[in-house]
């Protein structure tokens, strides 16, 4: 390929980056974990039954651990999406809901690893 050749096609990639994140990769990776739109951490809970199709956090749970927000998303897998209680729509990898930890500050952050034994970061490969 010809330096201008390259040059434009790095261009287009980096141009459909957004829209293929938008379309069924609603995460990107950041210091080796998956983080959301915003940049938080996303988080498992070992509560959650993988492929249960609920959350087994509610209430003050949820309130320290936002439900990673689905509404509107294309979602193609390892994403799909289970509906909560409140009928708002939660983020879901590989059958397991996904959320955030509000202590989180930064991008990155994973200050919510090992949380009580049951709360994980997903990291790029998938592995909680």
């Amino acid at each position: 390929m010809k330096p201008m050749q390259v040059g434009i096609f790095s261009l287009a990639l980096l141009l459909a980056g957004p829209a293929l994140a938008a379309d069924g990769t609603p995460l990107r990776s950041a210091n080796g974990v998956l983080v959301d739109a915003n940049g938080k951490t996303v988080y498992t809970f070992d509560k959650d039954e993988a492929g249960g199709g609920r959350s087994a956090c509610s209430g003050t749970c949820a309130k320290n651990w936002p439900p990673v927000n689905a509404a509107g998303m294309r979602l193609n897998p390892p994403y799909s999406s289970i509906t909560r209680e409140d009928g708002s729509k939660q983020l879901v990898h590989r059958g397991k809901p996904l959320y955030t930890f509000i202590k989180d500050q930064k991008e990155g952050d994973k200050t919510g690893d090992g949380v009580g034994g049951v709360w994980h970061v997903v990291t790029e490969a998938g592995k909680e």
